[in-house]
């Protein structure tokens, strides 16, 4: 049966129906129901008229916002060509550590080599020996040193006459700003078998002089006790910071509600310090493979070397002194990549337990 003869009339294909839902420039939610290609491209043009002048209107906004606070970018300029030069560009020469590197050739001009440097390096005991005792140094480091100046902040924070606690942080401040150079002298003349002050005492008592610096069994502990004592005191500032961010009527609530010195600390200041204690966690993991490379160049010397030749040292030595630029770039680029995954990796962890990462 042909269309003519059903009586009805004959009618052409029409196009799928749509309907359009924007936001006209008041405001309002606006429907339109279309049934032509045509039609729907007029919606469309439409749209983007309307959200146009939103996208300009944010644009304008950041530019304004950049205006407004343009002197804090000022000074934030001189710290981004600090990274940009010192941090970023020298990645370049990361290229190093898969080339026989020649000075006469340059970088670029150096035969590649692959990853050959790295299969000497993993073959190497003397390799394995720094690494072992770049993690041991630095997880004693990380084990003593992180919680002291926590410790620190706390005692502080309790602590209610102004001028006792401005000279005891003026005291425990002062190490920071001495260099390892002069500290490495007054530790030789303090912890020294024959002459220093520590085991003058010792024989003072009767008893037997002790290598603190010589001793293999001492010596690291030597090298993590003095990084304290020049670092905790001055750690406590972010800490010491974040106590002063707490309000004092939480500790008047406490206080009324029965809560004794201990029980305010351990259940209202350090949950509350609690982030800024992750946060800086993850950054001291980030550099767990930074064993502290100027306090052990001027404390150490080779009879100690089996115990204390970490990661860095090991690097100054072949690339500066025996001249094997590529293989010292390929232990450096080594050591990055395992900071670089501690750190991602601690961050991935705190976000994990609802604490704020470092990104």
């Amino acid at each position: 049966m042909n269309k003519a003869s059903t009586g009805y009339p004959e009618t052409q294909h029409q196009p799928p129906c749509c309907v359009f839902y924007y936001f006209s420039r008041k405001g309002a939610p606006t429907m339109e129901f279309v049934d032509s290609e045509s039609a729907r491209k007029e919606v469309a043009l439409r749209q983007a008229a309307v959200q146009s002048p939103d996208r300009v209107r944010k644009r304008a906004s950041l530019l304004r916002y950049i205006w407004f606070n343009r002197y804090l970018y000022i000074m934030l300029i001189p710290a981004l060509v600090y990274y940009l030069i010192f941090h970023y560009i020298p990645m370049y020469g990361a290229v190093v550590a898969f080339k026989e590197f020649s000075i006469t050739k340059g970088i670029l001009g150096s035969d590649w080599a692959g990853f050959e440097h790295f299969r000497y390096l993993f073959s190497q005991d003397k390799f394995w020996e720094v690494f072992k005792n770049t993690v041991i140094i630095s997880l004693y480091r990380l084990a003593f040193g992180f919680p002291a100046p926590i410790i620190a902040a706390l005692l502080l924070n309790e602590v209610r006459s102004r001028l006792f606690k401005q000279t005891i942080q003026t005291v425990i401040y002062l190490p920071h700003f001495i260099s390892w150079v002069i500290l490495g002298g007054i530790l030789i003349n303090l912890l020294s078998t024959d002459s220093g002050v520590v085991n003058n005492i010792i024989k003072l008592f009767g008893g037997t002089p002790i290598g603190f610096l010589s001793n293999e069994s001492y010596f690291r502990s030597t090298l993590v006790l003095s990084m304290i004592w020049k670092e905790f005191g001055w750690n406590t500032i972010i800490y010491i910071a974040a106590l002063a961010g707490i309000s004092p009527h939480l500790y008047e609530a406490s206080v009324i509600d029965g809560a004794n010195r201990f029980q305010r600390l351990l259940y209202l200041t350090i949950p509350l310090i609690r982030s800024t204690i992750v946060l800086i966690l993850i950054l001291r993991l980030g550099g767990i493979m930074e064993a502290g490379f100027e306090q052990i160049f001027v404390l150490y010397h080779p009879g100690v070397y089996r115990v204390s030749d970490i990661i860095d040292t090991y690097v100054y030595r072949i690339g500066l002194t025996d001249g094997k630029f590529s293989l010292a770039a390929a232990v450096g680029l080594f050591k990055s990549l395992i900071n670089f995954t501690l750190l991602v990796l601690a961050n991935w962890l705190s976000r994990k337990m609802g604490e704020h990462g470092v990104y």
